[in-house]
């Protein structure tokens, strides 16, 4: 089965002019972009720009549903979801490279979800693959677990909000990570964020706060770095998918049929 990444901010292209391009339409319309295929190791991997080639789409317009049901249509099972993050902890500076394990919803009117009938409910209490997560946290340099805690944008955080998150024990903060790994979730796909610290937020450095352009600044100066170790996470990735944790619908009848 084919391995998907989805690239985040400054994160628009992974294979050179020998991918395939495919693209796909969805009942919940076109994915942010084509689709490029190429290869990995032994592994087909499908890459998907998060917000574009151009960065078109903000956080809270990503076409989260038509993107993730376009990857599974197109076989993928798997998926690493790299993004950019302001930390909520001095410990974690700027080109950090970290793997969460827990996540905390504050965004708002998104749809969130394929199954608006039906009685559907998932489980979602350990909200990333533990399997394509021990693919990625035994790399060097990369932190193993923290809290990402995502908030609505496009806005960045104000500094009383940056210290609520941070007194709440959230280590991480981020615009995209939600809904795109509930809707992985259930839709049956494994799925695990690899985040690149670009800033400390509002709260925790004093000065002007967050801006777009020192984030962008720091996301590219870590750009190569960053996907080298999203090169060694696929590559370690095990070529049969054995995990069950990211099952959630066994005995269930859905409403829907998953493509």
């Amino acid at each position: 089965m084919m391995l998907g990444v989805i690239g985040g901010s400054g994160f628009y292209s992974f294979f050179g002019s020998d991918a395939r391009s495919v693209s796909l339409d969805t009942p919940y319309g076109a994915p942010s972009a084509a689709i490029t295929v190429g290869k990995v190791g032994a592994h087909e991997v499908a890459f998907l720009p998060r917000h574009g080639l151009n960065h078109t789409y903000s956080p809270h317009t990503v076409p989260y549903r038509a993107n993730m049901w376009a990857l599974r249509a197109l076989g993928v099972r798997r998926i690493f979801g790299p993004c950019a993050v302001g930390s909520l902890t001095p410990e974690l500076g700027p080109g950090a490279m970290v793997v969460p394990d827990q996540l905390v919803d504050r965004t708002s009117g998104r749809a969130a979800t394929y199954f608006d009938n039906g009685g559907i409910h998932v489980g979602f209490a350990d909200p990333y693959c533990p399997e394509l997560r021990a693919t990625a946290t035994g790399l060097p340099g990369v932190v193993d677990g923290g809290t990402m805690v995502v908030i609505e944008g496009p806005r960045f955080s104000t500094r009383a909000e940056s210290r609520w998150y941070a007194s709440a024990g959230f280590t991480l903060i981020n615009m995209t990570g939600y809904p795109e790994s509930v809707l992985a979730r259930e839709l049956e796909m494994c799925y695990a964020a690899i985040a690149l610290v670009t800033d400390l937020d509002a709260g925790i450095e004093s000065g002007t706060g967050v801006t777009a352009v020192d984030v962008f600044a720091e996301f590219e100066k870590n750009l190569v770095p960053f996907k080298q170790l999203v090169l060694e996470a696929l590559d370690n990735t095990p070529s049969e998918r054995t995990c069950t944790h990211c099952l959630p619908h066994a005995g269930v009848t859905l409403p829907i049929d998953l493509p």
